[in-house]
């Protein structure tokens, strides 16, 4: 396959796509190596616009840790908006790489981090730019190997045929197992052919190809079982855990975007994984147990990251960053360090009762105040019982009344509809809440201009958590049950000025409870929107709801199912989910235990401070909860002397 770099023939189309920039590469910290060196050659996708991809973590730190290796390059490339898609089929140019501009197709494996089922049209639409065949079958060993990751490929069965096999968990250990794996099976002369080689990846037991699993369906649609249908090849797939997070300090350079993206600054990972135990969240479930990174590791990171991008904010991220047993003494510790240079701290969203005012004032005191995002989730207290979000409306009130005397003008609420068990009265009580913060707001700043926004997201059921037999809500209801709290809301004389509504309807989540919990006959659905010009399933504006009802009108009737036989059915206990077979380390009857618990509106605890429930990650995966306090105090590096040199 020819490497030669395909700029001269992009160039030329560039004077007229928006925002060329995007696919010009040669950023901050970005690394090109000689391509005859390596004998490893992988090509990372984030399948979204550079935009979206370029500051996300997880494609980043595999970049860094691929490239760090003797022998192994890694390159980005990103999806490619429809125009310059047109002009490149006009002009037959590949997809390329950013780095080096190389086609795609070149590479040894191309790996796709996918954060949201969203991204699979998109995916399709690279392989087909690349000129991979859509379907693994009918790849030779001439073509990348297709690799899935990231959060979504937790239920890879819709796209089953499209990829050659999946890795579920962290990436780090698992990219650089599947590199030693490649090199051997090419320095032995590619024994086999493709094959073999996938052979060799699913022995290792972490490493998922679908194409060596036959599924078998029952009458009714439901599937029967899911068997091996080669030799050596495990019934259940597991999921890899990184342990000791100081060891693996990634990025190390981050990236510096030339273009304007979503992010704009440089972010720490202080914890993985999270044992909150909301029964909605699947990134809760799925990344247990938790694992704190150390106050000085934390440093580290941000010292080594500051000077090698000069952003000017530092994000701490995990699912709940004010959880880490530390977070007091690292806001407080960096917000020193840096008080001179201005650098701003954030935390992406705060737990309601985790948050204390002392943090929060930590958090801005370099940098601006912001508004607070704050998530109670659920409206009523009957709901946040049913989805384990222990928060009182007492904490939530204490905590904005807080905010809004220390001077923060602006807090952010976030909720979301058609919850199992939910009412439309739990739907209502979203706008007393709203109502109630207003006022306690009003009375402590003495003032009738703060605000308060209400963001409201669909339910999706997503796998591996307490609510994969859930039903989901329907289109139709979901936007009645939010029409009726809008109304509320709106004919609230007193306080719904101060209140700003935000809320998506029901069809985006309807789709994507399609795909999250979908088995390989939804591929046909997928690849049928595909065909018909679905792209960038992600962004509202090229999002088509009537696209994919078509298309699972045109396909899912062959199979004897509907999209209502994926999304607004409930599953029972006997039922084989389509993702039975890999493995998140939790039990599947604990699960389905707290899923009645759920109905019956019991709450359990964090075990992280509380005896153990018997989830089944630490025992089953050899892992453990790994968190501090260290006892140690980030201390500031040195005084920096005033410099001349400028």
């Amino acid at each position: 396959m020819s490497a030669e770099s395909v700029f001269p023939q992009l160039e030329a189309l560039l004077p007229h796509v928006q925002k060329p920039i995007q696919y010009v590469g040669g950023e901050l910290n970005s690394t090109v190596k000689k391509w005859d060196e390596c004998d490893v050659r992988w090509a990372l996708m984030y399948p979204d616009a550079y935009e979206v991809g370029l500051p996300n973590q997880g494609v980043m730190i595999l970049y860094e840790v691929l490239n760090e290796r003797e022998g192994v390059l890694a390159e980005r490339t990103y999806s490619v908006w429809p125009d310059l898609e047109e002009l490149m089929r006009e002009h037959d140019v590949p997809q390329f790489t950013v780095d080096s501009h190389r086609p795609v197709s070149a590479f040894d494996v191309f790996g796709l981090s996918f954060s949201t089922e969203l991204g699979y049209t998109n995916m399709l639409t690279a392989l087909d730019l690349a000129g991979i065949p859509l379907e693994a079958a009918r790849r030779t060993e001439d073509h990348p190997v297709v690799v899935a990751g990231g959060h979504a490929a937790f239920n890879p069965e819709p796209i089953a045929d499209f990829i050659d096999c999946a890795v579920i968990g962290d990436g780090e250990q698992a990219v650089l197992e599947i590199t030693e794996i490649v090199r051997g099976w090419k320095a032995e002369g590619r024994p086999g052919g493709r094959e073999e080689l996938l052979l060799r990846l699913a022995r290792t037991g972490g490493v998922y190809v679908p194409g060596f699993y036959d599924v078998e369906y029952l009458p009714d649609g439901r599937i029967g079982r899911v068997v091996p249908n080669r030799s050596g090849v495990p019934w259940r797939v597991s999921k890899h855990t990184v342990m000791d997070l100081d060891e693996w300090p990634y990025p190390k350079q981050p990236l510096v975007p030339l273009a304007e993206t979503v992010h704009e600054r440089m972010s720490v990972e202080i914890f993985r994984g999270c044992t909150r135990g909301c029964r909605f969240c699947q990134a809760g479930m799925i990344t247990r147990p938790v694992r704190e990174r150390s106050i000085t590791g934390i440093g580290e990171m941000v010292e080594k990251g500051l000077k090698a991008t000069g952003f000017e904010e530092v994000g701490l991220l995990s699912l709940s960053s004010a959880d880490h047993t530390e977070i007091g003494d690292i806001a407080k510790g960096l917000a020193d360090r840096y008080e001179e240079d201005k650098i701003g701290l954030s935390l992406p969203s705060t737990r309601v009762d985790a948050f204390n005012i002392d943090l929060a004032n930590e958090l801005t005191r370099n940098g601006r105040r912001s508004g607070l995002t704050f998530a109670p989730e659920g409206g009523s207290e009957r709901i946040r019982k049913v989805i384990n979000k222990m928060v009182s409306e007492e904490d939530l009130i204490r905590t904005v009344a807080t905010a809004y005397g220390n001077g923060w003008r602006q807090v952010k609420l976030y909720f979301m509809c058609g919850l199992p068990t939910e009412t439309d009265e739990d739907v209502l009580q979203i706008g007393d809440m709203a109502v109630n913060v207003i006022a306690k707001g009003r009375e402590v700043s003495r003032s009738n201009d703060i605000r308060c926004t209400v963001s409201i997201g669909g339910f999706v059921p997503k796998p591996h958590t307490p609510f994969q037999w859930a039903p989901q809500l329907s289109v139709e209801e979901t936007d009645a049950r939010l029409e009726k709290l809008r109304d509320k809301i709106r004919g609230d004389k007193k306080y719904g000025r101060s209140i700003g509504f935000r809320y998506h309807d029901g069809k985006p989540g309807i789709v994507e409870g399609l795909l999250s919990r979908g088995d390989r006959r939804v591929g046909a659905v997928i690849r049928a929107v595909y065909e018909d010009g679905g792209r960038f399933d992600g962004w509202r504006e090229h999002f088509s709801y009537e696209r994919w009802m078509r298309c699972a009108e045109k396909t899912l009737p062959d199979f004897g199912v509907d999209v209502d036989w994926y999304t607004t059915r409930e599953r029972t206990y006997e039922e084989v989910l389509p993702w039975d077979h890999l493995d998140s380390g939790l039990d599947k009857d604990w699960l389905w235990e707290d899923w009645q618990d759920a109905l019956d509106e019991t709450e359990v605890e964090d075990c992280r401070w509380t005896p153990c429930f018997d989830c089944g990650v630490c025992p089953q995966m050899d892992t453990s909860i790994q968190i501090g306090p260290t006892g140690k105090k980030l201390l500031p590096l040195t005084v920096k002397q005033p410099s001349h040199q400028h």
